[in-house]
């Protein structure tokens, strides 16, 4: 069909950044585009025009070009074979309450383990959770096989225990008003996994975090690389949105992290925090970076203040598998995680939020941050007070 060339399409092409506006054979030009095409200075030739052939090259090739035009003496790297993510025999949730039952779904979804077993003291309620999970495999085809009960004995030949399990705070309560009524619950998992799981990996969700992480230390007799405590994760990511927040940016924007305790002593890291790779007195106040401190040290209790009952469910779970993620592989770099500390920052015997590399093993090793004279102090702080509320 004949098309008809108006002033629309030559207001288009001028939009478009054209100088030539190329007539097809029966084309019918009006004479409006062509006093249109006179005035903002294209030309109407006539087609069709022969168009260069485009060289097709793969995007490695491209990429190497474009390096060896900015550097004649940049040389590609080798080719490193391809990278196999781990996939877990088995996952072990002791506790299936918000947290718990939140990270066996999420790892269900992902499927990260040929199995997932949930535990509770609550008659049912694993069973009952690991059921639905089923239920929905249906939907999401995952093949992870989900199975629930009341026995400790159910995390036998586990390769990693998230533990969950422990009273949940109240508002006015602080973390550490529950350490003596956690510690009993974290011993008798510990004793069970010891016994039935070994060569597991721990990780300690309980509260008060750093100090259920130390009791479990110390009732499994399991080396340091073996047990973590998921605090850093979900404190870095309280300080992100915080900062994406008062900056008006998106949190995936914001690079920040917070090492310490989890509690009123962690340690947010303004110094090395920052927004589209910049610094965050490019975009925030110091009072507005003050006050996302604040929120993020503050932000546990804002939710369990909220909630009235229990605490937050849905972070936690979230900062749990970026956990799991490092470990299997699926992510790479320093993640703060709460360990055992042997000499890193200046400190030993305690366990504090720092940041670590994990693999199929557990902890790895401490990245060592260049910190301000400040955060460091902060660091020390938070160690002193959980080894007073520890009586150490």
């Amino acid at each position: 069909m004949a098309r008809v060339v108006g002033s629309d399409l030559i207001e288009e092409a001028r939009q478009r950044g054209r100088i030539v506006f190329e007539l097809l054979p029966g084309d019918i030009v009006t004479d409006v585009a062509r006093e249109t095409a006179a005035r903002i200075g294209i030309r109407l030739v006539d087609g069709p025009l022969e168009k260069p052939a485009v060289v097709q090259a793969d995007g490695a090739t491209t990429l190497r070009r474009v390096l060896h035009r900015r550097s004649p003496k940049w040389v590609a790297p080798s080719r490193a074979g391809s990278k196999t993510l781990r996939r877990y025999s088995k996952i072990a949730f002791v506790g299936s309450g918000g947290v718990g039952a939140t990270v066996a779904h999420l790892a269900a979804n992902a499927d990260l383990a040929d199995e997932l077993v949930l535990i509770d003291i609550a008659p049912g309620l694993a069973a009952a959770t690991a059921l639905d999970l089923n239920h929905a495999s249906g939907i999401t085809g995952t093949r992870a096989r989900c199975s629930g009960g009341e026995s400790l004995s159910l995390v036998a030949g586990a390769d990693v225990v998230v533990v969950t399990a422990g009273r949940a705070r109240g508002p006015g309560m602080t973390r550490a008003d529950l350490i003596d009524v956690n510690a009993r619950v974290i011993r008798t998992a510990a004793e069970a996994i010891r016994s039935a799981a070994p060569q597991a990996i721990v990780i300690v969700v309980t509260n008060p975090l750093d100090e259920m992480t130390v009791e479990m230390l110390t009732a499994t007799g399991f080396p340091r690389e073996r047990v973590l405590g998921m605090a850093g994760t979900l404190d870095s990511a309280r300080f992100r949105h915080a900062l994406a927040r008062a900056a008006g940016v998106n949190p995936a924007d914001v690079q920040a992290i917070t090492l310490g305790s989890h509690g009123e002593e962690m340690a947010p890291i303004p110094s090395l925090a920052r927004i589209r790779g910049r610094s965050l007195q490019t975009f925030l106040t110091p009072e507005q970076i003050e006050a996302c401190v604040t929120d993020a040290v503050m932000g546990g209790g804002q939710v369990v203040a909220l909630k009235k009952s229990g605490s937050a469910t849905l972070a936690p779970a979230h900062a749990t598998m970026e956990l799991l993620d490092h470990l299997r592989g699926a992510r790479s770099g320093p993640v703060p995680v709460s360990v055992m500390l042997d000499g890193e920052y200046g400190l030993s015997g305690v366990v504090l939020g720092v940041p670590a590399h994990l693999g199929a093993s557990g902890f790895i090793s401490v990245e060592d941050l260049r910190l301000s004279e400040e955060e460091q102090a902060a660091l020390h702080r938070a160690a002193d007070a959980i080894r007073s509320r520890l009586g150490a």
